[in-house]
């Protein structure tokens, strides 16, 4: 009787390990640290310093705003407009007046520094005159310009009103006010007038 061979048992073969990805390098960002800004050899050493320099430069910006507003009213159509623009401008000749009462409560005599921001906002009020047709569309761009106008003015005056309230510069704060109310006043009637009478004519 023929006996029966016993197959050998086939051995599983182990499983190669899966490959693992190999983790991609990311380039590392490296931010250049922000440089300090070397002061110029006449900077601002305190308050007070600081104070009559933002003095001379809103003193500029006012008296270069006489200039421009009457181009604007020029260019405007809508007689509320050119009513509020011709205010203002007889407002900002007071304005005037008032920081040169300041120059010499603090012992100084009047002096504009260029006022680089008040710079280009009349020459962007200036742009928008160009690149708007006369009527309704031109006055809603003047109106635009002259409120960026007014609310960088807000903005001077409020921190010339808290510079001269710290330094117990009464004439000056009392003036400062004064002007900062006037100043707000402008930019409501223009919202108003915006709002109400060429907004949606410029539609």
């Amino acid at each position: 009787m023929a006996t029966k061979t016993a197959t050998p048992k086939k051995t599983a073969t182990p499983k190669k390990p899966a490959a693992t990805k190999k983790p991609v390098a990311t380039k590392k960002t490296t931010t250049k640290s922000a440089s300090k800004e070397p002061a110029k050899k006449d900077a601002a050493s305190d308050l007070k310093d600081f104070f009559e320099d933002a003095l001379k430069d809103i003193y500029w910006a006012e008296k270069a705003l006489t200039k421009a507003l009457p181009k604007m009213e020029k260019n405007a159509t809508h007689p509320d407009l050119k009513k509020a623009i011709s205010s203002h401008l007889a407002e900002t000749e007071v304005h005037i007046t008032r920081l040169e009462e300041c120059f010499k409560a603090l012992g100084l005599k009047p002096e504009a520094k260029k006022c680089d921001a008040m710079q280009g906002l009349l020459d962007e009020g200036k742009g928008i005159m160009e690149e708007t047709k006369a009527g309704a569309i031109r006055d809603v761009g003047i109106i635009a310009a002259s409120q960026k106008v007014e609310h960088y003015e807000i903005a001077t005056y409020g921190s010339l009103a808290a510079y001269a309230k710290v330094l117990n510069e009464k004439k000056c704060l009392s003036n400062f006010l004064a002007t900062l109310k006037e100043e707000k006043n402008c930019d409501e009637l223009l919202s108003t007038i915006a709002d109400t009478a060429l907004n949606s004519k410029a539609k």
